[in-house]
């Protein structure tokens, strides 16, 4: 699992890639370390999917997914396919916290790409849906060129959805219940346990402390 720090450093090495695309590529990586969307969900939003503010908190309207299926398996011929999202009724949303660094990322890509409300939030070089061919690419020259070689080698971040594993183990680690953690993520908090609950570290003494002070029924005054 990547920590804070490495993924500051990602972010910061992609938002300043000498393409002028690198503060999408950015705002991209971040919706899925910060609010922890999956990939074929980020790919799927569109700008009216957030109105976002200047400064501070705001939230995602998440409706749709876009996965890669290949295009011999879609009625458009298109590698895209569109679905609902993953767990949910037909047409349902779910709401998912913006944090304000992110705001601050979807904002300039905004600006810069001039995107109207109907756009696509995180459009493609040549127009389109964002592949997945680029931004594991993207990806995984970020990693290679910030983590030391034996973090490169290893497991952490590996793949690019390990940024929504990041994000959830981070909210979870904070403390954040995880009902809530399943509402923001669209899992069953049964799924969510069964996933995450070994690598939610630093609760111990809190823990401990909270049973210490329990008084049991029949304890000594």
């Amino acid at each position: 699992m990547l920590n804070p720090e490495q993924v500051t450093a990602l972010l910061d090495w992609i938002g300043k890639r000498p393409l002028r695309r690198g503060p999408l590529y950015r705002a991209f990586f971040a919706t899925l370390c910060y609010a922890g969307l999956r990939p074929e969900e980020a790919v799927a939003l569109h700008v009216s999917d957030a109105a976002l503010p200047e400064t501070g908190w705001c939230e995602f309207i998440v409706h749709s997914a876009r996965p890669e299926v290949g295009s011999q398996w879609t009625d458009s011929g298109e590698p895209h396919d569109d679905r609902d999202l993953k767990g949910r009724a037909e047409g349902d949303t779910r709401t998912v916290p913006i944090h304000p660094d992110l705001v601050a990322f979807l904002r300039e890509v905004i600006v810069q790409y001039k995107l109207k409300p109907t756009d696509v939030l995180f459009p493609g070089e040549f127009g389109g849906r964002l592949a997945g061919s680029v931004y594991r690419r993207v990806w995984d020259k970020a990693r290679e060129a910030v983590l030391q070689p034996h973090e490169y080698e290893s497991p952490a971040g590996k793949r690019v959805y390990d940024c929504r594993h990041t994000c959830l183990t981070a909210w979870l680690n904070r403390g954040i219940p995880p009902a809530q953690v399943a509402e923001w993520a669209g899992n069953s908090v049964p799924v969510l346990l069964a996933t995450y609950a070994r690598c939610v570290v630093g609760q111990r003494d809190n823990y401990l402390k909270q049973i210490y002070d329990v008084r049991y029924v029949g304890e000594a005054e």
